[in-house]
């Protein structure tokens, strides 16, 4: 399938003839591959299926009216729109169905991701970007309802931003930002937050961006006036039409089953959000959903035989064909001879992809049913080992699993043998569990050159009269280097601009810069993070400011769910190397001095936190992420800003290692390992038990993830043999992931003569001001006991107890 979804302006009737026959063949292979992946999905060949089938019409549309360089930021019902792209055809489906892990048969996410979850590949095979401006594109889905409406925001915004601010390097990115951001969502996920939320900024920003609302009239089984006051999300949302007198959005409306009126209404909402750079509501009603919402279960449950037999009339695809043939473009008998011909080649489709699918495991299946025999052979528990390869040999159509349990429980039978069979059958089973893995969970990072963790260490050089200033004014001036140094850089945050964030660490630099590179935000987390996101989709490098640590928790669905997989569900086909900026630790109260660490090291895996102990460290972090393309969290000391610091010569340069811990005062009696403000408490205490004759270690984590990579604790630990880690997260949270790294991954363990141990702060939120804090979070003299006490178990006599 390679159509050509040309625009119908200025083209003759016979062109226009054609591309309606198109368009039907497109709308009848998509319905049948979604008629036909139900059944599979019944039938246990896959496990799961939502589909497309109800909304070809409209998806067949807005492909007329997409264009080379504009991005989809969509959700799982847009199958018809891929395959009127030419990026999916009925075998690819199937394969997505299946979950083959082929990324050349299955280009959207190699079998990570259900079916129905589409992406293009925005990068070459070495990392480096496509040219965007020569295709068309979509953002990665994800299942998450309006989870896709954040980055829309940002992809719509990069538009702006290359269309209006001078000295950025957009030939692959942009066509002087003559690009439409199209986002896709069903009428009920408008009831979610970050629909709002997007509206809301994209409306105050203006931005060049369509949001398609697909409407069915349910979500699920609950109908629309449950979700959308009014009942309807255009009148809900009347009040943000634009007029001649302010600015707000274009609101467009048009049934699903209209075919010229779709066309006319999405060309229409095109050429308003490319050439006035406006954001458009598209409301496309009147839509069905034929095989009601996914594979788990029926329509027919909630809906009345009324609205069932509206359904079954009004289908698009049904009132489509009726129109072709009242126009005369086609016949009743020439459509049946398509239609016959079309579930044809679905059929065979579906039939090659299985095939496909089954192929390696089939050719593993012979392979591995020769090694258990010879395995069975040589051995006293031959008849376990042969029946585990006579239940393999009935197993006709294999998924790797099954081989991969039968071969392990051979291995069992073949405890204490030492044979050359039993030595094959493990280094078969050792290769296909590495090569599974392998197929499953690459690309958490990247595995290219530039990979964050591979940028060589700079260190900051310092003049022999170096000056002493605040903390925030180092970062401030190797912000103003940053810059400099990449015209695609920029920055935006609640706060921000105008004063140069709350804390003054850029301060200036809107001024210098412009209102567009250093900008001012609403009050609204998620959608910072979304533009974020979007701009570095599209080759900018946005570093994304969150006022507060705490302020991150409205944001954690978008960094978790789309940010931080977004370079693992794409195989390493799409990235966003976006820096997430905020600050945290030892402020005084419950909601601004939370430290939720554990949760963030657990739930944004695929990013890298980072927790500089001073402003030096951060700058250095900085400057390490522009060198690569990688999204990660930074999060400043909070209470470092004012704190006087020697200020480099090398500033936009010098890079802080990621990966590497520091080891800020060498003991020889414990190792203390902390990270961000309480490290100087930390230090201050380690001077403290000296006085007590107790020499201690002091390291900085500062890298939470990823964690020490060249295991400098454990060689700290084979010459203290005592670990205490200090935190202010809550107990379990970032101090038990510390302590899994170093106890169990790095095997600190083994040279270890007292137990290991946490400190950290209470269960409850910190308690406001200075009392509830020292009563809270663990101070220095918590600290010193807690040494003191380990000390005193190991060596009662030199260390008589305190308390």
């Amino acid at each position: 399938m390679k159509p050509n979804p040309s625009t119908s302006n200025d083209i003759s009737f016979d062109d226009f003839k054609t591309q309606i026959l198109q368009d039907y063949e497109i709308a009848v292979t998509s319905r049948e591959c979604s008629l036909m992946g139900r059944r599979e999905v019944l039938s246990g060949k896959a496990k799961f299926g939502i589909f497309g089938d109800g909304k070809e019409l409209p998806q067949l549309a807005m492909a007329r009216a997409f264009q080379n360089g504009d991005f989809r930021s969509g959700y799982y019902r847009d199958q018809t729109f891929m395959m009127a792209l030419g990026y999916l055809d009925p075998k690819s489906f199937f394969h997505g169905l299946y979950a083959t892990t082929d990324l050349e048969k299955e280009p959207m996410s190699a079998g990570r991701q259900m079916g129905g979850h589409f992406g293009t590949h925005s990068l070459n095979e070495d990392g480096t970007w496509k040219n965007l401006t020569e295709q068309k594109n979509s953002s990665a889905d994800i299942s998450c309802t309006a989870g896709q409406m954040p980055r829309l925001l940002g992809l719509a915004q990069a538009s702006k931003i290359y269309r209006n601010v001078e000295g950025i390097e957009q030939s692959n990115f942009s066509n002087n930002g003559n690009e439409v951001a199209w986002g896709t969502i069903g009428n009920a996920s408008t009831s979610e937050g970050h629909f709002f939320e997007t509206l809301n900024a994209a409306g105050v920003m203006q931005v060049p961006m369509v949001i398609c609302i697909w409407d069915d009239e349910y979500g699920i089984s609950v109908p629309s006036e449950f979700h959308t006051t009014k009942g309807s999300i255009s009148e809900a949302l009347s009040g943000l039409q634009r007029d001649e007198e302010k600015n707000g959005f274009e609101i467009l409306k048009v049934h699903g089953w209209d075919y010229t009126a779709l066309i006319h209404t999405f060309e229409n909402a095109s050429d308003i959000a490319r050439e006035q750079h406006v954001p458009v509501i598209l409301h496309v009603t009147e839509l069905t959903q034929p095989q009601g919402h996914s594979t788990s279960g029926s329509h027919e449950r909630y809906k009345s035989s009324e609205r069932l037999e509206w359904e079954r009339e009004n289908d698009c695809n049904k009132r489509f064909r009726e129109w072709i043939i009242e126009n005369g473009i086609s016949t009743e008998e020439e459509l049946k001879k398509t239609e016959r011909e079309i579930k044809q080649k679905v059929r065979a489709a579906k039939k090659e992809a299985w095939t496909e699918f089954l192929s390696p495991q089939i050719q593993a299946k012979k392979v591995l049913v020769q090694l258990l025999d010879q395995a069975a052979g040589k051995s006293p528990n031959r008849a376990f080992i042969t029946k585990l390869k006579n239940d393999l040999i009935a197993i006709e159509e294999p998924l790797k699993k099954d081989l991969a349990t039968k071969s392990r429980k051979a291995l069992r039978y073949l405890l204490g043998e030492t044979s050359p069979e039993k030595k094959a059958l493990q280094q078969w089973v050792d290769n296909y569990i590495k090569n599974g893995e392998y197929e499953y969970g690459s690309h958490l990072y990247s595995e290219i050159g530039n990979k964050a963790t591979s940028i060589a260490p700079v260190p900051p050089i310092y003049s022999e009269d170096a000056e002493e200033v605040d903390g925030r004014v180092i970062l401030r001036d190797n912000f103003d280097k940053l810059f400099t140094k990449y015209p695609e850089a920029l920055v935006f945050g609640e706060d921000t601009g105008n004063i140069g964030d709350v804390n003054q660490g850029l301060e200036g630099l809107q001024k210098k810069f412009g209102k567009l590179r250093v900008a001012d935000t609403g009050i609204r987390e998620t959608t910072i993070i979304g533009q974020g996101i979007g701009m570095a989709l599209r080759g900018l490098r946005p570093i994304a400011e969150i006022q507060y640590l705490d302020y991150i928790l409205y944001a954690i669905q978008t960094l978790s769910d789309d940010l931080a997989t977004l370079m693992y569900r794409t195989v390493g086909k799409q990235k966003a190397p976006l820096i997430v900026r905020t600050r945290g630790h030892r402020l005084e109260g419950i909601w601004h001095s939370g430290s939720p660490m554990g949760g963030l090291v657990h739930l944004l895996r695929g990013m890298y936190i980072l927790a500089p102990r001073n402003m030096t460290q951060a700058a250095g972090f900085y400057n390490t992420l522009m060198k690569s393309d990688e999204p990660a969290l930074i999060i400043e000391s909070l209470n470092g800003y004012r704190l006087k610091e020697r200020k480099p010569d090398n500033l936009g340069e010098y890079c802080t290692p990621i990966g590497k811990v520091e080891t800020l005062k060498e003991g020889k009696d414990i190792t203390l390992l902390s990270y961000g403000s309480t490290l100087r408490i930390v230090e201050k205490v380690a001077q403290d038990l000296l006085e007590v004759g107790i020499d201690a270690e002091v390291i900085d984590a500062q890298s939470l993830l990823p964690f020490d990579l060249e295991h400098d604790v454990v060689k700290s630990l084979q010459k203290t043999n005592r670990l205490l880690v200090i935190d202010e997260d809550v107990p379990g949270g970032c101090s038990a992931y510390l302590m899994q790294e170093v106890v169990e991954k790095q095997e600190g363990y083994r040279y270890l003569d007292s137990k290991p141990q946490t400190l950290t702060a209470k269960a409850h939120r910190p308690a406001y001001a200075s009392d509830g804090d020292y009563f809270s979070k663990p101070n220095a003299e918590d600290i010193f006991e807690k040494v003191y006490h380990i000390m005193h178990e190991s060596d009662p006599q030199t260390y008589p107890a305190l308390r």
